[in-house]
């Protein structure tokens, strides 16, 4: 995400690439290329053998990233006026395995790269779990995680306060199906709910949907329970 106005055009974006040493790219399209739409030149650009596909740059239409509710580090003046943004996505062969962690991975990689080499770049939004995260919280997640480090659960994950005082995950369900939920009758702390559940994040975003109740040791060593709801669409957690 950019301020309105500073959005790079395709000879720029081209130009950052460029200057990659792992990112290639592999396809352009003009605006009366294939494909084309309101949002102009676009490119194909590859990374660690997969594709993925960037629009979005001027002068064409950007962008605009909308009920963005979750906010990690992002600058005080970035307000609800969110500007303009380019818009990377997986390329059509990588439309099956969108979220999978390999995929995504490479995805945040190459947003990493993108952030670096533009500096106008100011934000970078995760549409499924509705956040928008400051550059440099996002160039020090992503490092990290590539590093061999923990899934980045607070930023490609969200936690919320429900009304009632209940903790649930947003974005989780990209990844998995489900969301978690934290009554707080069992979690009345709703730090400690959410540094909970970044640790079940770690553990749970690889693999898929949990059909019954799984019994876990949590990060302090205390039973954890998983039970799934009625609906299959929440994980509720449980001591014990």
């Amino acid at each position: 995400m950019f301020r309105a106005g500073a959005r790079p055009d395709i000879a720029a974006v081209r130009r950052a690439v460029e200057a990659m040493e792992k990112v290639a790219i592999s396809h352009a399209g003009d605006e009366q290329g294939a494909g084309a739409d309101e949002h102009g030149p676009w490119l194909e650009l590859l990374i660690d053998g997969m594709t993925f596909d960037l629009s979005g740059m001027a002068p064409g239409a950007g962008y605009v990233a909308a009920d963005l509710r979750n906010r990690y580090e992002v600058p005080a003046d970035f307000g609800e006026a969110l500007g303009e943004g380019l818009c990377l996505l997986p390329g059509p062969h990588l439309a099956g395995g969108r979220a999978t962690v390999p995929v995504v991975r490479a995805q945040a990689a190459l947003g990493a790269e993108l952030v670096r080499r533009l500096p106008g770049a100011l934000v970078v939004s995760w549409t499924p779990a509705r956040t928008l995260v400051g550059r440099e919280f996002y160039l020090s997640m992503v490092e990290a995680w590539l590093a061999g480090g923990s899934f980045p659960a607070l930023g490609l994950c969200a936690f919320r306060q429900m009304l009632g005082g209940a903790v649930q995950s947003e974005g989780l369900a990209f990844f998995t199906g489900q969301e978690l939920h934290f009554d707080n009758a069992q979690f009345p702390d709703p730090a400690a709910a959410v540094q909970l559940g970044l640790r079940l994040v770690n553990e749970l975003v690889g693999g898929g949907r949990i059909a019954e109740t799984v019994s876990l040791t949590g990060p302090d060593g205390a039973g954890v329970t998983l039970r799934p709801s009625g609906n299959g669409r929440f994980l509720r957690v449980e001591r014990g």
